[in-house]
């Protein structure tokens, strides 16, 4: 059984059936070595000003082959900032700046896997029509009511974050009587919901920095193989947040380090896909990561 909010965080009891590989697009990913997935935001306002490629494709082009060169499985793409205080972007402007991307990838490289990072249903829809293969949703169907029915429609992969409230106002929301507790029923409720709608491929992201307190984001991540009891593949999501930054004392552009700290430790405690800027050096990670753990 899954704890309810306010009880012990420890759960005794798998629910749900293990699952160590996950079929994407005709493809096998098998969990037994970590993913890596790239980071390509559309965006002139994402927190890591390195990582921002607007509406540009040829930077969106230098960054992709990049990502690729360097060992990313999966690139990410998103249009629409969800750093806390972000400003509103429109439905047209997010479409206007994702597909153009997707498109491009899906012609050039059409090996790789790509996920669209966004919480609206007609985004994601277009996305996929457009060669994407994956939805990440930070707000695991919270914020658009459309989302589960069209992914459930797509049948595609789906990556459900947790998180409270909004990018506007979620910082505001980090009061938790049983962090651990709260998250792990969540998503318990979560996988039995996306059950419902026909989302038969889920991955589970505990949302690093989303309606989280500095302290919170570390209890979480020493707790993090606790998420292994809902058995579904892990994403974790750290690279130069504001996490590592303020525990540092430096901005986001110096973080790299404590992001590789904190990459290997996610990497010990369950973590599947690793969602970074700097796929390079989370690459050197992993390999030195199965070198320990053979």
């Amino acid at each position: 059984m899954f704890p309810l909010p306010g009880k012990s965080s420890k759960i005794e009891d798998k629910s749900f059936p293990q699952k160590n590989t996950l079929l994407i697009d005709g493809r096998l990913i098998s969990w037994d070595k970590p993913q890596l997935m790239g980071i390509v935001n559309l965006t002139p306002d994402s927190f890591f000003e390195g990582s921002r490629t607007e509406k540009s494709l040829d930077k969106v082009a230098t960054l992709v082959k990049s990502h690729i060169s360097y060992g990313a499985s999966i690139l990410d793409l998103g249009g629409y900032s969800s750093r806390p205080g972000a400003a509103e972007v429109s439905l047209q402007e997010e479409i206007d700046r994702v597909i153009p991307a997707v498109k491009w990838i899906a012609t050039y490289y059409p090996d790789i896997l790509i996920s669209v990072d966004t919480f609206r249903a007609k985004v994601a829809e277009e996305a996929i029509g457009s060669g994407a293969h994956i939805v990440n949703d930070i707000s695991a169907g919270d914020l658009d009511e459309e989302m589960l029915l069209t992914v459930g429609k797509l049948q595609v992969p789906y990556i459900a974050m947790h998180m409270r409230g909004n990018p506007q106002n979620m910082q505001k929301k980090t009061n938790y009587s049983d962090i651990l507790g709260e998250i792990l029923y969540y998503f318990a409720e979560k996988l039995e919901q996306f059950k419902k709608f026909g989302i038969k491929d889920v991955i589970i992201d505990p949302g690093f920095g989303f309606a989280k307190t500095l302290e919170q984001n570390y209890f979480l991540l020493r707790n993090l193989h606790q998420f292994q009891s809902l058995s579904t593949p892990i994403m974790v999501g750290i690279s130069r947040k504001s996490m590592i930054s303020k525990a540092l004392d430096l901005d986001a552009g110096e973080a790299l380090n404590g992001t590789t700290a904190l990459n290997m430790f996610a990497l010990c405690h369950g973590a599947n896909i690793l969602r970074v800027h700097d796929v390079k050096e989370a690459n050197e990670t992993i390999k030195i990561y199965k070198t320990l753990y053979p």
